[in-house]
């Protein structure tokens, strides 16, 4: 299936690893320009930036904390002065600071809304204004299936998720008229490094909650990402779209 991206600029948030590496192949696959930010592990970008730019020569790698409203403000005016246009943004850069509320301390709280959420907010407003420019872009936010379902041990990155999916319901009021999408997806356990230590006994009770009988592959979320980024879901936008294998319905 041709997906009509060709071309297209696409920043991928946290993109040299697990499901933003995924995303950012499958749209490098669709003809897209990916660009992928990381914030500390070098020898990961290096890994990612060359097996993305056999398939994708023009793909880079761009450094910086996108929690952080100066660095962000400063990547963003380099690169527009190079390029006046972003197609696709995907704001995926997670991380996880898990404990019982009673014992969480605010550092870890802080740390997972400002990554997790903050992020999304700076990221999303430096692309607006090149995206109203030219009429027309996609932002797709990478939320989580515990942000529907709540998870113990998980309020500060429940928190987050759910952020993420009421930002993207109403940013995607705010700019429709410019003929810009704006949607949220929802994976459930997809294989991934920290899905690959489990134990095999935590594994199978997980699967045993889902009806498709299989975790989720990062390729399964990289695909709906491109189909989302695609002209082909130019009528797609304020919508929380899950893929779990029926895990949550």
């Amino acid at each position: 299936m041709n997906l009509e991206l060709e071309g297209k600029i696409a920043v991928v948030t946290g993109g040299t690893r697990g499901i933003g590496f995924a995303i950012a192949k499958s749209l490098a696959e669709e003809g897209a320009v990916p660009l992928l930010t990381y914030v500390s592990n070098d020898v990961a970008a290096s890994e990612a930036l060359k097996e993305l730019q056999v398939i994708q020569p023009q793909t880079k790698v761009l450094k910086f904390d996108v929690s952080s409203e100066p660095q962000v403000k400063e990547v963003f005016e380099s690169f527009l002065k190079q390029s006046e246009k972003i197609d696709i943004l995907v704001n995926n850069a997670g991380i996880t600071k898990d404990n019982l509320l009673a014992r969480m301390k605010e550092e870890e709280w802080d740390s997972v809304i400002q990554v997790n959420l903050k992020s999304v907010f700076l990221m999303s407003r430096a692309v607006m204004r090149p995206m109203m420019k030219q009429k027309g872009g996609c932002i797709i936010n990478i939320a989580s299936i515990v942000a529907e379902s709540g998870n113990p041990g998980q309020t500060n990155y429940t928190a987050a998720k759910g952020g993420m999916i009421s930002f993207t319901k109403s940013l995607a009021r705010e700019i429709a008229s410019r003929a810009i999408t704006v949607n949220a997806i929802t994976p459930g356990y997809i294989e991934t490094d920290m899905t690959a230590h489990l134990p095999e006994k935590t594994k199978q009770v997980m699967l045993a909650h889902i009806p498709l009988g299989r975790l989720g592959r990062p390729e399964d979320v990289g695909n709906l990402v491109s189909y989302l980024a695609s002209p082909r879901a130019a009528y797609i936008t304020g919508q929380v779209i899950g893929i779990n294998g029926g895990l949550y319905m």
